[in-house]
């Protein structure tokens, strides 16, 4: 192995190496070759199929018990993915052709399942990774993990990827009463089912695709669901004039302006849903594409819910000011009573807390700092995939760029090594020139 061999050369030649890597003896060293890449979503399988296709092997490390864990053990039961699946494709392999226009999550899941097998890529699942640090003195990554047994491991590499995702964290956000309401708070990530809460109030927090969705599961299991909309909001039609809202969008902005496209949207969107303020979703001041591509912040794409909410099956509520026992307050200064509530309060990055590193990421939001489409590559090695907020079309574009980089790099250093390896073996022995 050409890197351990680099390794051990320097190991034999630099006693500052050799204390690093001997600072704990409870610790096992291995030695990847190529990429190490952290996350076993949609993003680390895409990008350890495309190395795979460019015949540079990789490493991937999961910190769950298996492949794409938001989605197995994460997401509600009626979830399905939001766009037409042609969008939804990772490289280099479609969707089987009976899957339907929208598959829903364990067709999803069979699918990325399927990937894994073709491309024969096998994650080494239960490592979670505690650092990520590049050494300068070495020039290679050191990541270390911990298993679910205790015992940790410390990767070297040269190159690092980053592909734990925009949704490595639940956000839980703090409100005041907590302690107080005595009844179920969880996060969507912990909802599986209305089933549970039926016949109960429940409140959703959140108006999302996420919170959006839970009203309607919430309401076909005759709960009595009410959502919190504390911002400004675009519904939109899931289809439009016979076609996905979304293709139909990328098809029109290859001829179209983004601001006419927007407001094409918006009337067809009036045509169809009707104004959706008066019904408490006031629309943002920016059209919803435009509002994406600054802000990241995606449409609601509606499923069902906004007919619910015309007919008073869900109720529109402000932000909550305080919780009480078994009740809510809200900043309009009514208060009601709920038995559960739902926070569909969505992801964050969780990079900054084990990536030691502030060039590429940033510390505030764990996001690449440069935006998309310039946010996969950063210095020593080390690259991003899922973080485009651009769903699986931008984890394509990332994982294939990624790929093109490192297969470079990978055969201009195996052409060196090539050289080297040729030029010793044409140099005279000691005992023919003799």
């Amino acid at each position: 192995m050409d890197c351990l061999r680099e390794i051990q050369g320097k190991q034999a030649h630099d006693p500052i190496f050799i204390e690093k890597m001997n600072t704990s003896a409870s610790w096992r060293c291995i030695c990847v070759p190529g990429p190490l890449i952290v996350g076993a979503g949609p993003s680390g399988l895409a990008t350890a199929a495309c190395l795979k296709e460019k015949g540079v092997p990789s490493v991937v490390l999961e910190r769950s018990n298996c492949i794409a864990s938001l989605w197995q053990l994460k997401t509600y039961d009626r979830l399905r993915l939001h766009l037409p699946k042609q969008f939804c494709e990772l490289p280099l392999m479609g969707f089987p052709t009976d899957f339907p226009t929208y598959p829903i999550k364990q067709q999803f899941v069979d699918y990325l399942e399927a990937y894994a097998r073709e491309f024969d890529i096998k994650p080494r699942f239960n490592e979670t990774v505690s650092q990520a640090e590049y050494d300068a003195t070495l020039g290679f990554w050191r990541v270390k993990s911990v298993g679910v047994n205790g015992k940790g491991t410390e990767y070297v590499c040269r190159w690092l990827v980053v592909a734990t995702g925009e949704n490595a964290e639940a956000v839980m956000p703090e409100m005041e009463g907590m302690g107080e309401f005595g009844g179920d708070i969880r996060h969507t990530s912990l909802y599986k089912s209305g089933e549970e809460f039926r016949g109960k109030r429940v409140l959703v927090v959140g108006c999302g695709n996420s919170g959006m969705e839970v009203c309607l599961d919430l309401c076909n299991h005759n709960a009595k669901p009410s959502l919190v909309v504390r911002d400004t909001v675009h519904v939109l039609p899931r289809e439009m004039l016979g076609r996905s809202t979304f293709g139909l969008s990328m098809w029109l902005l290859k001829w179209l302006p983004i601001r006419f496209v927007d407001r094409l949207l918006l009337i067809v969107t009036w045509l169809m849903l009707g104004d959706t303020a008066r019904i408490g979703l006031d629309r943002p001041r920016l059209g919803p594409l435009e509002l994406k591509n600054l802000s990241g912040k995606t449409p609601v794409l509606d499923v069902g819910t906004l007919a619910n909410i015309k007919s008073g099956d869900i109720k529109v509520c402000p932000s909550i000011k305080r919780l009480k026992r078994h009740a809510v307050e809200f900043v309009n200064g009514k208060t009601e009573n709920f038995g559960a509530i739902i926070l569909a309060t969505g992801y964050k990055s969780n990079v900054p807390s084990w990536l030691k590193e502030r060039e590429m990421f940033s510390e505030k939001d764990g996001y690449p700092r440069r935006p998309f489409p310039n946010g996969w590559k950063g210095e020593s090695g080390l690259y991003a995939v899922g973080f485009t907020k651009r769903g699986l079309l931008g984890t394509s574009m990332d994982a294939r760029r990624i790929a093109e980089d490192i297969e470079r790099c990978w055969k201009h250093e195996a052409k060196h090594r090539m050289a080297f390896t040729r030029s010793l073996l044409q140099q005279p022995s000691s005992d023919s020139s003799s």
